[in-house]
């Protein structure tokens, strides 16, 4: 969802942040002890590799995290925070960006259209989980099926309540109206975003699929229809 890709950009930058900072901390009390390998050494003169602090350039096997824990005899703590120089968001964009391509098939005796095939590409910059962030998208492309032609709130003009507020009169896509859908992600780096370099990947699934319906549409029977859904009385009338 987009309040979880958010959620990565925002609290998995600060978290970032303060695992860098409780490296720090852990190498300053490595330094500072003189059982420890790396005693002595200056802060710019050690480097962490596969767990381990090292001096630079040393291929000694160094010392692990949970060493350095248990020598100092209490947690190694740190606090730190993340956020966006203003400037740097005022010269960039942070948007994440897609292209939806569909293909339609409508018949032109009765006006039933079908997709037949959808694909769906987008820049969302690090996707930290690949096969979630598919499903995310092609969620969304299955929601905009029903955008564009099945979902529609009827509304009772004496009272304003929807007569249709349910499932087995509310329209929504089923498996048989699902044909090929695939989501494709860029590899897309932008140092500029967060420190994470990720992106939110909400509404950017949903939004390009009934628009991309609608151009189908209209390529396959010249019809422009520009209201939602897109009707059966729309390719017959």
């Amino acid at each position: 969802s987009h309040g979880g890709s958010w959620t990565m950009a925002s609290v998995g930058s600060a978290i970032r942040a303060a695992c860098i900072a409780v490296q720090e901390e852990a190498a300053r009390r490595a330094i500072a002890d003189q059982r420890s390998p790396v005693f002595g050494a200056s802060i710019d003169g050690v480097m962490w590799e596969e767990g381990r602090l090292r001096r630079r350039g040393d291929t000694a096997p160094g010392q692990a995290y949970g060493d350095i824990a248990a020598s100092a005899g209490a947690p190694i703590e740190a606090n730190a925070s993340a956020s966006r120089d203003p400037d740097i968001a005022s010269r960039y964009s942070m948007h994440a960006f897609g292209a939806v391509f569909a293909e339609v098939a409508v018949d032109p005796d009765v006006g039933t259209i079908r997709v037949r095939r959808a694909l769906g590409t987008y820049g969302a910059g690090r996707i930290v989980n690949p096969r979630l962030a598919a499903s995310q998208c092609t969620g969304g492309m299955v929601g905009g099926i029903g955008m564009a032609l099945m979902e529609r709130t009827v509304l009772d003009q004496r009272d304003g309540r929807p007569v249709n507020a349910h499932m087995a009169d509310y329209l929504v896509p089923v498996n048989l109206d699902i044909a090929n859908i695939e989501a494709h992600f860029v590899d897309e780096v932008d140092p500029h975003v967060n420190a994470l370099g990720v992106k939110g990947l909400g509404e950017i699934a949903l939004v390009g699929m009934a628009p991309a319906i609608a151009n189908a549409v209209y390529h396959a029977t010249g019809i422009r229809v520009r209201t939602l859904p897109i009707r059966i009385e729309d390719m017959i009338a």
